[in-house]
């Protein structure tokens, strides 16, 4: 370290002084220059350990306190013991002092065709060794599963022709020849079905099934269908089906809460973009309460505009996460922003996986972080209760106006103390940050009991879309995203009345010819058909 000394003067202890004075200030600046480094290097190291946490750790948020560094004794079965099955359960016998849990097969399901297969002894068997016949005194039974591979077949419809031979009628009087009319079809000119399109639409659409697999699946049945003709049936039905989701828009903005999230797809031949940008499907999920509707909504831009258009002059309350374009909705009259503590609680949890080393709670607790957690938590065990013990939506708002709101005060408390103490980059910082600024939205739920403390209706909305597209990776044209936002609109609506997907679809493709008047239209929806009836059809 080179200092100068030039300034120095003749008095011996002033220079003393002087040298001092400046050693002691470099040592200052190089330590809050250290300090700084640290500071950088320890957030550098955060960062590499969430990230390779979200790499090869689990993905789940679940939270485990207890023991978290000792091994369960029961981790391993006995060598000797035989692994259960697969497909067991645990049953409950109560007897006079308590109650135990035996585990046992699952029976199979009562509404499964069952066939009986005969096994008897041979007549001689049936002799007994002193030389009479043995009768029969009872029988043993087993159930097993067995497995029909699909079968394709080619239904011919034949219309017969008349005419009159006696008396030759002319054009004038009305057609020579008269012959049975051709059902309508949902693709005119087509020689595809009703359950071959459900089929093929749920196996993509439900299942994640792209349609060059399911190309194979029908060669090795012995049918040569294009993945491309599948492709064409799937857009033409899909705008058949445009009414419909303009129904399903309607019963969501006439609900009290909009549930709202977007993610990122890609679409080739977008006109004046690359084939390699960003588009985004968005996903609305709203309605009544006990008949749900959701709707898919493919757009080129993430811009809060879309959902702002969407929305239209919708009053009520929209729940989304904190993505700064839904902002532009907060200056809309009569729409009140909801906030997501899933989200807010994903921020603490980064921050423990982010732990270099995860410590026993007892003697070295994991910090503020499991401190935060504990706080939401308790506001969840209030939820719980409400669903354990089946409350009205008034109850549930009662019930949290008395419980939630001083552990929402607490906590806020809490935040405001802790966030002056903690770096405002590091994780932390940002989780006590995100929560802080966002506590305003975050604590709207506590208003009405229909709403949610977060905004899971819609991530669980959007996670088969996410899968399937992890499949079939892209859309090949705008007309495919839009057909593709059509039939998971359909689908999830359907799945969220409770209505088999294929079974739905294939009651929807053969009605939706014959509807004519918007009140057609509204009878083919999800959340106004009895699922005992598509079973029939």
């Amino acid at each position: 370290m080179n200092v100068d000394l030039s300034g120095l003067s003749d008095n011996q202890s002033l220079s003393k002084q002087q040298v001092i004075s400046l050693l002691n200030e470099l040592e200052e600046k190089y330590q809050i220059q250290e300090e700084k480094y640290q500071a950088q290097i320890d957030y550098l190291k955060e960062q590499n350990r969430l990230l390779r946490n979200e790499l090869f750790g689990r993905s789940s948020e679940k939270s485990v306190r207890e023991n978290r560094d000792q091994l369960s004794l029961f981790t391993a079965a006995p060598v000797d013991q035989a692994p259960a099955d697969a497909d067991t359960e645990e049953r409950q016998i109560t007897v006079a002092s308590h109650s135990r849990k035996k585990r046992g097969r699952k029976p199979l399901p009562d509404h499964l065709p069952r066939v009986d297969i005969i096994h008897d002894l041979t007549e001689a068997e049936k002799m007994c060794d002193c030389g009479h016949q043995m009768s029969r005194i009872g029988q043993e039974q087993c159930e097993k599963l067995d497995y029909i591979p699909a079968k394709i077949q080619v239904l011919r419809h034949i219309r017969y022709k008349y005419a009159c031979k006696h008396c030759q009628g002319v054009e004038s009087d009305g057609p020579t020849v008269r012959i049975a009319p051709a059902p309508i079809q949902l693709i005119p000119k087509s020689n595809t079905t009703a359950g071959l399109l459900a089929h093929i639409l749920t196996c993509k659409f439900a299942d994640a099934l792209p349609l060059y697999r399911q190309q194979k699946i029908f060669a090795r049945l012995g049918l040569d269908l294009s993945r491309s003709t599948m492709a064409n049936w799937a857009i033409e039905v899909s705008t058949r089906c445009r009414a419909l989701i303009d129904l399903l828009a309607e019963q969501i903005r006439g609900g009290p809460l909009i549930n709202v999230d977007e993610t990122t797809l890609q679409v080739l031949k977008e006109p004046g973009r690359r084939n390699t940008s960003k588009s985004y499907m968005w996903i609305y999920r709203g309605g009544e309460p006990e008949k749900p509707a959701l709707v898919y909504q493919y757009a080129p831009s993430r811009s809060g505009q879309v959902a702002e258009k969407f929305i239209g002059d919708y009053r009520g309350y929209v729940q989304s996460d904190a993505f700064a374009g839904y902002n532009r909705l907060e200056h809309k009259p009569y729409i009140r922003l909801l906030g997501c503590w899933a989200h807010a609680r994903r921020k603490f949890v980064e921050v423990i996986k982010a732990k270099k080393k995860i410590r026993s709670n007892r003697k070295n607790p994991r910090g503020l972080a499991d401190e935060a957690i504990t706080f939401i938590e308790k506001l969840y065990r209030i939820e719980k209760q409400a669903r354990e013990q089946q409350l009205s939506f008034e109850q549930i708002g009662s019930l949290r106006q008395k419980e939630a709101l001083p552990i929402l005060e607490r906590f806020k408390q809490w935040l405001a103390e802790k966030a002056p103490i903690v770096p405002p980059k590091s994780l932390l910082g940002k989780a006590i940050a995100y929560s802080l600024d966002n506590w305003q939205r975050l604590i709207v739920y506590v208003e009405d009991g229909r709403l949610k403390p977060d905004n899971n209706a819609a991530e669980n909305a959007i996670r088969p879309f996410v899968m399937g597209r992890k499949n079939w990776l892209f859309a090949g044209h705008p007309r495919g995203a839009e057909a593709s936002a059509t039939f998971f609109s359909l689908i999830e609506s359907a799945k969220a009345n409770a209505l088999e997907p294929y079974a739905y679809l294939r009651y929807l493709f053969v009605n939706l010819p014959l509807a004519e008047s918007k009140r057609d239209y509204h009878l083919l929806l999800p959340q106004n058909i009895n699922p005992e009836e598509i079973c029939l059809a």
